[in-house]
């Protein structure tokens, strides 16, 4: 059945959202008022990080899943993070909540990742992001009282938000779009 439902869902999604693309307000970042170095971010090994370790590199936020579609993005990921790991930083989210597509354990996630993908980037916990229950970073990504502008929150699998050097979130991305795009490399 999930197979069948993924098959009828992902054409339907791609001509439902093939370029959401929000960037900040005039193309000038704004400060946000709250930080997002210090917004507590759960590890794999169930620790509490932060996204301190970053600064002074871009980061490219996704939202991901195992049964989705837009799966095989993971190797456009992992290519970009050998590509420009000194200047992009590729942080993984798994989610459950857009079509049940992330059903397993953070430990199933990670094997499922290396070894389909060879995946060598950061992967977070699994987390949800959208809801009452958001974790705190996709809480600001999609707060403007929070980043200063964005209240777009993730519409479905592979959602990528891009944050700037200085902690400022540049633009939200829909799921169609490649992490190779220019708006993300360039």
């Amino acid at each position: 059945m999930r197979l069948a439902l993924n098959s009828f869902l992902y054409p339907l999604i791609r001509r439902i959202m093939p370029s959401l693309r929000l960037n900040a307000p005039d193309s000038q970042p704004i400060t946000p008022p709250v930080s997002v170095y210090d917004l507590p971010i759960q590890t794999m090994d169930g620790s509490t990080s932060t996204l301190e370790a970053y600064k002074g590199r871009k980061i490219l936020v996704v939202n991901t899943a195992s049964e989705c579609g837009f799966t095989p993005q993971y190797t456009e990921m992992q290519s970009l993070h050998e590509t420009h790991a000194d200047h992009i930083a590729v942080l993984a989210f798994p989610c459950n909540q857009f079509g049940a597509q992330e059903p397993g354990d953070n430990q199933a996630v990670m094997s499922f990742c290396e070894s389909r993908f060879g995946v060598n980037f950061p992967v977070y916990a699994k987390c949800d992001v959208v809801g009452e229950h958001a974790s705190p970073l996709f809480s600001w990504l999609s707060d403007p009282a929070q980043n200063g502008w964005n209240s777009q929150t993730p519409t479905w699998n592979f959602c990528k938000y891009v944050i700037d050097e200085e902690g400022r979130l540049l633009s939200v991305l829909g799921p169609s779009v490649s992490p190779l795009d220019p708006s993300i490399t360039g």
